[in-house]
């Protein structure tokens, strides 16, 4: 579905410049939902964006149902992001637009007939849960809520693959299960392929059939959820793992020590 290989992206000059991603060999299959894990500014966000090019790799090449999209231009381009959805953990709506209007903006760009793609998103508020608020704006709506408008909007033009940027790190942890339920239905009901980036553990072990930890701007492992975290064989993931134990250790200590 997704093939990644040997994959690098540089900022500034090759010499003197950062390298965000270093040599980055991965393959995501028709049906999964891939987790991508690792700290801040480990390489997640930046390996997520080459995904459909919303950032130009430096060298390598992406592939997705076996075609090389690495220098796609134009239609071309287009098409791919058509067939890629994304969403962001900052929502990224347009606030002067109902929701009705931001669920249709990417029909709007190829040119879809008006009641078709209103019925479309219509289609779609309902999958998401929002049926009757196609007339609110952003302001209007929960975080959870615009989050749900966002994933209709990323389904719009039918997409079969969603990236998802850290998209439930502004949530709270009861609206983070709902919008995670949410994407196993859809991955479930309507065959799309997810992927996952975060560095909540919790995300990842919930809801990833598979994932990638990458550290540094590179994948040091890479398998089953289940597999790795039960036995981890890369510092960062242990890292990760012990900092979420002292997380959950801490917040257990202060809620007794409030007598809740």
């Amino acid at each position: 579905m997704i093939s990644i290989r040997n994959l690098s992206k540089i900022y500034g000059s090759a010499e003197g410049g950062h390298k965000a991603l270093d040599d980055v060999t991965l393959h995501i299959d028709r049906g999964d939902i891939f987790g991508i894990l690792g700290s801040s500014g480990a390489g997640k966000s930046t390996l997520v964006r080459c995904m459909n090019l919303l950032e130009r790799p430096t060298s390598g090449t992406v592939s997705i149902n076996g075609t090389d999209v690495t220098n796609c231009t134009g239609r071309d381009l287009a098409r791919l992001r058509g067939s890629v959805g994304m969403i962001f953990q900052n929502f990224s709506l347009f606030q002067q637009r109902t929701v009705l209007r931001n669920v249709t903006f990417p029909l709007e760009l190829v040119g879809t007939a008006k009641a078709e793609r209103e019925q479309r998103a219509l289609e779609l508020l309902d999958i998401v849960g929002l049926s009757g608020l196609e007339a609110r704006y952003p302001s209007q709506l929960s975080g959870g809520q615009q989050q749900r408008v966002a994933i209709a909007r990323a389904l719009a033009n039918r997409a079969q693959i969603m990236l998802c940027d850290e998209a439930t790190s502004a949530l709270d942890t009861k609206t983070t299960v709902s919008i995670l339920e949410l994407l196993r239905k859809i991955n479930r009901e309507m065959g799309v392929t997810i992927v996952i980036i975060t560095h909540a553990l919790t995300v990842a072990e919930s809801v990833c059939n598979r994932i990638a930890v990458i550290d540094g701007g590179s994948i040091v492992e890479q398998g089953t959820t289940q597999d790795l975290f039960a036995h981890p064989q890369s510092r960062a993931l242990r890292d990760l793992i012990e900092n979420s134990r002292q997380v959950h250790g801490r917040v257990s200590l202060a809620f007794e020590q409030e007598g809740c």
